[in-house]
């Protein structure tokens, strides 16, 4: 039992040191967000076409299936997507941002009439949210094609402060549980007046 804590404490150590990492890697992001936008759209460019590989292979292997055809065409995209992102990050992150934009326009004038209309036991919440949408999507959206540079890179960079915060607590937290339902080893000097 005190063997299986300590590789436990070890685990949640390391799953710490993890959550150390991303957080400092999110406020690097965020004081150079360009470069954070730079980097995330590469990522997702190579997760794009890492993913339509595997999925090409993946038909390739079931090409006897019914939905062959149908994988084929979907890996096909996602490299071709991927290359794309990859060789344009900056016209991408243009693209997206714009898309971004749309979403929280879209949403945000959603959430405001749902809560006109709706007048739920929510009401100030859903209106304060719609209208908080709004504003952040005609913000990217006026000062597109410059908020591409660092609209992506922000929330890039946020994602990863979030999660590295999520891992430290959760590393933090599972120590102490394993520290208080671990039974601890006995001192040395309790062992020798034992032998006594």
């Amino acid at each position: 039992m005190a063997r299986e804590g300590k590789r436990l404490n070890r685990s949640f150590g390391w799953l710490a040191a993890l959550g150390v990492l991303l957080v400092i890697g999110g406020i690097v992001g965020l004081v150079y967000t360009g470069l954070a936008t730079l980097t995330s759209m590469l990522l997702f460019g190579w997760l794009l076409l890492i993913g339509g590989v595997v999925g090409l292979l993946h038909a390739i292997e079931s090409r006897g299936s019914s939905y062959f055809w149908l994988a084929v065409v979907v890996a096909a995209l996602n490299i071709a997507a991927g290359v794309v992102v990859i060789r344009h990050p900056e016209g991408s992150a243009e693209a997206l941002t714009m898309f971004a934009a749309l979403l929280f326009l879209t949403g945000g004038l959603f959430r405001l009439v749902g809560s006109v209309v709706v007048r739920g036991p929510q009401f100030g919440w859903t209106l304060l949210q719609g209208a908080f949408g709004l504003l952040l999507g005609l913000l990217v959206l006026f000062d597109w094609p410059d908020s591409s540079r660092y609209v992506l890179g922000v929330f890039f960079s946020l994602a990863l402060l979030f999660d590295g915060l999520g891992l430290i607590a959760m590393g933090i937290g599972g120590r102490r549980i394993v520290s208080m339902v671990t039974p601890t080893a006995p001192t040395t000097k309790a062992s020798a007046g034992d032998q006594e």
